[in-house]
């Protein structure tokens, strides 16, 4: 029987039923409510710590996480270039290592004997969070209230506040189920779980209509170091500053919807609608300084890596000698990502119009249809004979008499 609880508290309707749950099934424990702030964007942040203690908490701990979460975090996804399923730029997923990474630390700090969160028993969330518990901290033992509580719904929940006379803000009548941060907001249920029907206009709430959006483009220019974005238009920028100020700016055009059916670890299909404002010009940035700077094997080479690193953030491997490994390979790749990138935005895209890098891998003196003194276009023939010389033979081959051989 735990003494003493560390909870990753929100201050949502579910973890204001765990609170008072973990009370009541592990009598005299004690709950400590470990809240991360990785921007987000909610009022609640400002009383959430009244509200755990209300709930029963011994102590609530606000942790900020921001820059942290941005730049160690995020930034290495984008680095990577990495898209669950070819769309997903795992605003979700990558939030949850630096969460339970911070739920372990005051966990250990506050002498905790077990760990708790508010994850179902059907999401991708369980999995990341425990397997951040067991890289981290093996001997907390783990408590998952929603995969053996007697709650089953919304309404079961609010129920379960009023017998305990806890008051809460929550209705029956909620629609979405919303996950935010800063990189990104994700939308779920409601209208959206028949595939069907298309996303209703006021799901989205960092992304105006790209139909409604201005008429005239914007430009932004981004810096880069080593793959890092560093600057907006000349002006040093930390990472959490960067993306907060990118998403206004992007998502004033329309920039970053992205409405999926993707493939949960645990087996089903699920549908999210995403919104991504900043990461979105922030990957097409990259990708424009990609294609100027790495040859075409290296290219090759980072998407597939790309790809392996998408499936660890999204699968919860995040602490295991495999991320690790990815991220080594990644980083080293991103050594050359050094330059400026301008982005048009207007009406709900994004495209790379300028491109400068030292690391250029682009000479205007070999590739100009003008006239050149760098390139003989009679060796071309030759390298032409020798790159076609499998398909020369095959066609050889296959022409020859039958029972001719040489």
């Amino acid at each position: 029987m735990p003494n003493r609880i560390a909870l990753a508290y929100s201050g949502g309707l579910d973890t204001s039923c765990i609170i008072p749950w973990l009370l009541e099934n592990h009598p005299g424990c004690e709950v400590i409510a470990v809240v991360g702030d990785v921007g987000q964007d909610d009022d609640a942040l400002s009383t959430v710590e009244a509200k755990a203690l209300r709930t029963g908490a011994a102590q609530c701990h606000i942790v900020d996480l921001k820059r942290e979460f941005i730049e160690d975090f995020a930034f290495p996804t984008l680095i990577a270039g990495s898209l669950y399923e070819s769309r997903y730029l795992l605003g979700t997923a990558i939030a949850r290592p630096i969460l339970a990474r911070a739920q372990v630390d005051v966990a250990l700090q506050t002498g905790c004997d077990a760990l708790a969160h508010g994850c179902t028993g059907k999401g991708n969330d369980q999995v990341r969070f425990e397997s951040a518990y067991a890289a981290l901290a093996p001997e907390l033992q783990v408590i998952a209230p929603w995969r053996t509580w007697k709650l089953r719904g919304r309404e079961d929940l609010l129920a379960y506040l009023r017998t305990h006379n806890i008051p809460t803000t929550a209705s029956a009548e909620k629609i979405y189920s919303r996950d935010a941060n800063l990189w990104h907001i994700s939308h779920e249920g409601g209208e959206l779980e028949d595939p069907w029907n298309a996303p209703p206009e006021d799901i989205w709430m960092r992304t105006c209509s790209p139909q409604s959006a201005p008429a005239l483009p914007e430009d932004v220019m981004i810096g880069f170091e080593n793959g890092r974005p560093r600057s907006i238009d000349g002006q040093p920028m930390a990472g959490d500053e960067l993306v907060a100020a990118l998403n206004q700016r992007a998502g004033r055009h329309g920039i970053g919807r992205v409405d999926l059916i993707e493939n949960r670890l645990v087996g089903m299909k699920s549908r999210g609608c995403y919104e991504t404002p900043g990461g979105t010009v922030l990957y097409e940035a990259l990708q424009g300084l990609t294609q100027l700077v790495l040859d075409h094997k290296t290219v090759q080479l980072r998407e597939w890596l790309g790809a392996r690193f998408a499936d660890a953030v999204y699968n919860g491997e995040w602490f295991t000698p495999q991320r690790e490994i990815l991220w080594a390979a990644i980083e080293k790749m991103a050594e050359r990502l050094t330059g400026d990138i301008v982005v048009r935005m207007h009406r709900g895209t994004a495209t790379t119009i300028k491109r400068r890098s030292e690391n250029s891998l682009f000479s205007q003196e070999f590739a100009t249809f003008s006239a050149d003194e760098v390139y003989n276009q009679q060796h071309a023939e030759g390298f032409i004979r020798l790159y076609s010389l499998p398909s020369r033979i095959a066609a050889l081959k296959a022409n020859q008499p039958q029972g001719v051989s040489h």
